[in-house]
C-alpha cells in the first residue's frame, strides 16, 4: 500500500509499505477515506516534540471504510463507514476500569513514536484500528468532515470538565484549529459573551465568523481593560487556554476573576512559567485537559446535524501524494491555513 513516511526529521516520503495484517481478534482493517493534519503532527513533522521519531506514518484524524474485521469483532461489520479515536487504550488498567480512558496507563496514540512506543497512523491507504475506538459515521456525515471528529472531541472534552452557566462570559485564548472548535460548541452552550484573544487579525476574524462577540489582541495594552468593560467590570470566570505556551497561558490567567477556572487545552511546549502568586493568591483553579474521553458520539451527531459547522474551517482537501507539500505550508505558516485534509 502507499503510505506518507516521516523518513528523517522535515522529510516526508510517499512509500510502498506492506498492507497491515489483522495481528488480533479485536481489531478491523479501516480503508482510509480522510486524514487530515493535526498541529501536533506538523508540531512533530521537526522533531521538536519528541514524539515522532522517524521512520514513522503519522496521523491519527481520521475516517474510513471497514474492509476486514477480526474474528472477536462483535459490532462492527465490512462496508461499515467508521471514524475513531486517537487513543488506543488498554481496558484493564485502574482508570479504564474508572471509565477514564484517555488517562490509560498503557495508553497509546495513533501516529506517535515516542521513547515509549511506536504506533504508525493513517497517512496510509490501510490502518488497523481497535474494535473499542471505533464510532460508526452518521448517513449524512461525508468522510473529510468526520476526518474532523478527532479536533472536535478534543475541545468537546474540554468544555465537558468546565462548563459555562447560561449567560456566563467566556474568554478562548487561541484562534487556531482547537480554539475555533470551543467557540463553535461554546456559542451552542452559553448566550454569554465569548471572547476571542488571538495576535492574528485574520484569525480574529475567523474567530468572529465562528461565533465569538469579541475578539481582542492580546498584545494591545489595554486588553484588561477592554475585557472588563465587556464583562461589566466582573472580568471571566472560565477561560480556555488553546496554545500551550507561557505568553498565551499568562494571558488566560490574567484575565480570569478570583476563583475563577483556567482550562489548558493547548500542548505546544513541554514546561512553562506559571505566575504562581497570582494563581494561590487569587485561588485560580488551573484545569488540564487531556485528548477525548467520550465525546465522539455527541460531536458527530452535531456534526450531522449542522449544530456544528466544520467545514469552514477546512482549507485544503489534497491528495497523499501532496502531502510533504502541505506539511511544509503547515510548518511554514503559509497562506493562514487552519486545517489540510489529506485522501489516500
Amino acid at each position: 500500500m502507499k503510505a506518507l513516511v516521516l523518513t528523517e526529521y522535515k522529510k516526508l516520503e510517499l512509500q510502498d509499505v506492506p498492507k497491515p495484517v489483522i495481528a488480533s481478534p479485536t481489531q478491523v482493517l479501516v480503508r482510509i477515506k480522510a486524514a487530515s493534519i493535526c498541529g501536533s503532527d506538523v508540531h512533530g513533522f521537526d522533531g521538536s516534540t519528541g514524539r515522532r521519531r522517524p521512520p514513522i506514518i503519522m496521523g491519527h484524524e481520521g475516517s474510513g471504510i471497514i474492509e476486514e474485521v477480526g474474528s472477536m469483532v462483535t459490532h462492527f461489520k465490512v462496508g461499515d463507514r467508521v471514524t475513531f479515536d486517537s487513543t488506543i487504550y488498554c481496558g484493564s488498567c485502574s482508570y479504564c476500569r474508572e471509565g477514564l480512558f484517555n488517562l490509560c496507563d498503557n495508553r497509546r496514540v495513533l501516529g506517535v513514536s515516542c521513547e515509549e512506543y511506536r504506533q504508525d497512523g493513517i497517512f496510509a491507504e490501510y490502518a488497523l484500528i481497535e474494535e473499542r475506538v471505533l464510532f460508526r459515521l452518521p448517513d449524512d456525515l461525508d468522510f473529510v468532515q468526520a476526518a474532523m471528529a478527532e479536533p472536535a472531541g478534543v475541545a468537546a472534552h474540554a468544555i465537558s470538565l468546565a462548563s459555562p452557566k447560561l449567560g456566563e462570559d467566556v474568554a478562548v485564548v487561541g484562534s487556531g484549529l482547537i480554539g475555533l472548535l470551543l467557540i463553535k460548541l461554546l456559542r451552542t452552550r452559553t448566550s454569554g459573551k465569548i471572547i476571542a484573544i488571538e495576535m492574528d487579525e485574520s484569525r480574529r476574524k475567523t474567530a468572529l465568523a465562528s461565533g465569538a462577540d469579541l475578539a481582542f489582541d492580546p498584545t494591545d495594552p489595554l486588553l484588561k481593560e477592554k475585557v472588563s468593560q465587556a464583562t461589566h467590570s466582573q472580568m471571566l470566570g472560565l477561560v480556555y487556554e488553546a496554545v500551550g505556551a507561557t505568553e498565551p497561558i499568562n494571558t488566560a490567567i490574567s484575565l480570569v476573576r478570583k476563583g475563577g477556572t483556567v482550562v489548558l487545552v493547548g500542548n505546544i511546549r513541554p514546561t512553562i512559567e506559571l505566575p504562581l502568586q497570582s494563581v494561590v493568591t487569587r485561588q485560580i483553579k488551573v484545569q488540564g485537559s487531556c485528548a477525548i474521553n467520550g465525546e465522539y458520539p455527541t460531536v458527530l451527531r452535531m456534526m450531522a446535524d449542522k449544530h456544528l459547522v466544520v467545514s469552514d474551517l477546512i482549507s485544503k482537501v489534497a491528495s497523499l501524494e501532496e502531502g510533504e507539500l502541505w506539511f511544509k505550508k503547515l510548518y511554514n505558516r503559509e497562506d493562514n491555513l487552519l486545517k489540510v485534509v489529506l485522501v489516500p
